[in-house]
């Protein structure tokens, strides 16, 4: 019986639009948690998550099942959707 083993980390980054300095200490002590429960709700291992007021850095390791895009999306859309509920202003 044949077995395979994949491993292939991702270091993502993006920013706010236009570069704007949104996310800051306070959002970041909330945000930073957010990203990893995402990543862990989606079998994904976040192996760092950080950034500062205009860009987000996040390390992860995918499962062979999921795809860099699909993992993105999960993760900028869930926490794009959860700042803007959460942080309205």
């Amino acid at each position: 019986m044949a077995h395979s083993y994949t491993s292939c980390l991702y270091h993502c980054v993006w920013s706010t639009k236009q570069r704007r300095q949104l996310i800051t200490p306070e959002v970041q002590e909330r945000l930073w948690p957010y990203i990893w429960g995402i990543a862990k709700q989606n079998r994904m291992k976040a192996l760092a998550v950080g950034g500062v007021e205009d860009h987000m850095h996040v390390l992860l390791s995918l499962p062979s099942t999921l795809s860099v895009s699909k993992a993105l999306q999960l993760i900028k859309g869930g926490s794009s959707k959860w700042i803007h509920e959460t942080f309205p202003a």
